[in-house]
């Protein structure tokens, strides 16, 4: 029974590339923000649900879900972002759930940015890790990166929890406020500290069995 280790974090904290770090290790990491994007693709299970939910006005000219349109609609409006969450939300867990049972390592991690926030995965997750850092960094990363304008990121940091609570609901706390090369020395330790975890876990259910 592999361990779960639920990475979380808000909008620009850094999670992609603490899972990075890990999968570097030969951790398997499953990434529900990927998974949305699968199955959103033409083609796959949640693509047509959205298009008839919200229209035919979020497609781009060839043929994908514009995504920046469709984020507009949602983070304007909590009951557009409700919908799509109805809509999307089952698939993404149905599918992390396949992926994090097919792990064969001794732990992985799974990528949940609204973790705490909507817990649909919670139930899984044997231990969470928050990667933080200062709520203006967030702004400044995501800004650069993406293009949004740093009132359209407050309105998408305004949905997530707060940074002292996202703290307050951590196991452990990878601090990503500095530079990037930073972050592979922690996941290091976090990583023997998981293989540790793993194996006492393995022997406790084997006992218990």
């Amino acid at each position: 029974m592999t361990l779960i280790v639920g990475l979380t974090g808000g909008i620009g904290s850094g999670k992609s590339a603490v899972a990075d770090a890990f999968a570097t290790l030969g951790v398997e990491v499953t990434d529900t923000d990927r998974l949305a994007h699968a199955l959103t693709a033409p083609g796959a299970p949640g693509f047509a649900a959205v298009v008839a939910a919200f229209g035919r006005g979020i497609l781009a000219a060839d043929g994908s879900l514009d995504r920046s349109a469709l984020r507009r609609i949602v983070f304007a409006d909590p009951s557009e972002r409700a919908r799509l969450e109805e809509l999307l939300h089952p698939l993404i867990r149905t599918a992390a759930r396949r992926e994090c049972t097919n792990w064969k390592g001794p732990y992985g991690v799974l990528v949940v940015p609204l973790l705490f926030e909507r817990g649909g995965l919670a139930d899984v997750v044997d231990r969470t890790l928050v990667v933080d850092c200062p709520e203006d960094e967030q702004v400044a990363r995501v800004t650069r990166r993406s293009g949004l304008a740093a009132d359209e990121v407050h309105a998408i940091m305004a949905t997530q929890l707060t940074r002292t609570a996202r703290l307050a609901r951590a196991d452990d706390v990878l601090d990503n406020s500095g530079a990037a090369s930073a972050i592979v020395p922690q996941v290091a330790e976090l990583d023997r500290k998981y293989r540790a975890l793993a194996a006492g876990l393995l022997r406790d259910r084997a006992r218990d069995a």
